[in-house]
């Protein structure tokens, strides 16, 4: 990994407050990056970036936004470019699922904050910081999508029908850019152990069940797999990488010590 080819540049990332963003701030942040942590959590954002700024030295900037409203994007994104400070490296990183319910025993309002924030929120922040890069002729967007856009699972409705968004936007901005010096590139974890399913089911017992019996993936590998997209030579652009655990075969198939196969979420019903 070549650090100089991105010590110094500006890494924007949403949903910084904890899990793969959070994690994504600390490898950045490692090799001499400007970090701009963006989340709705200003408590969390503000002691991670100054533990970020005290443990390496370089400059971090928390931003409390809500990328469901663009209103709020536009805003912090034009207060950056007021203040001459140029984003080299958007990671579009926040993203919820909320319950695993049948869609004909859904919440439309749940559904409603998920397109919201997977898919909205990830069009309004790319939209926003775009313009600059296209100034410069210089940029990466970096994704985080998910192996729920390669497919579909009981219950999984409206989370897999953003991840599929977010996969054809991805694939769709990266032909529109076509021709200028803005590379994009997708990460798609598999299961990956965070916040994320306690989110989903406002239960902690029932998200530590669903990761029992297997080693599933860690924040750290999917920056991992961030980094190693973001530090790559200029003429190299690594459109997807998908990313599972090794007891993780695809989206439905995980092998669990001593269970026989069963579907995804069958062991926390």
């Amino acid at each position: 990994m070549n650090k100089n080819l991105i010590q110094g540049q500006t890494v924007l990332i949403t949903g910084a407050s904890s899990g793969i963003g959070k994690a994504c701030a600390e490898q950045f942040a490692k090799l001499g990056c400007h970090v701009i942590l963006t989340a709705r959590r200003l408590d969390r954002l503000t002691a991670v970036a100054a533990d970020l700024k005290a443990k390496y030295g370089v400059r971090t900037t928390p931003i409390q936004l809500d990328v469901q409203k663009n209103d709020q994007v536009e805003a912090a994104v034009n207060k950056l470019i007021d203040e001459g400070i140029e984003i080299d490296i958007l990671i579009n990183n926040a993203g919820l699922a909320l319950s695993s319910d049948k869609f004909q025993d859904a919440k439309v309002s749940n559904w409603e904050i998920v397109i919201d924030t997977n898919f909205k929120g990830l069009l309004y922040t790319t939209k926003a910081v775009l313009s600059q890069m296209l100034k410069r002729n210089r940029g990466h967007i970096i994704n985080i999508g998910s192996v729920a856009g390669h497919g579909c699972y009981p219950t999984g409705n409206i989370y897999c029908a953003t991840k599929h968004a977010v996969r054809a936007i991805t694939q769709s901005l990266r032909i529109d850019l076509m021709g200028s010096a803005i590379r994009v590139s997708e990460v798609d974890p598999g299961a990956v152990e965070t916040e994320f399913s306690e989110v989903r089911w406002e239960d902690k017992e029932k998200a530590k069940k669903f990761y029992q019996g297997f080693q599933p993936l860690v924040a750290d590998d999917i920056a991992d797999a961030v980094l190693y997209c973001a530090t790559r030579p200029q003429h190299v652009n690594v459109a997807e990488l998908v990313v599972y655990p090794q007891e993780q075969a695809s989206l439905t198939d995980i092998c669990r010590k001593g269970e026989a196969p069963k579907g995804l979420f069958d062991r926390v019903k």
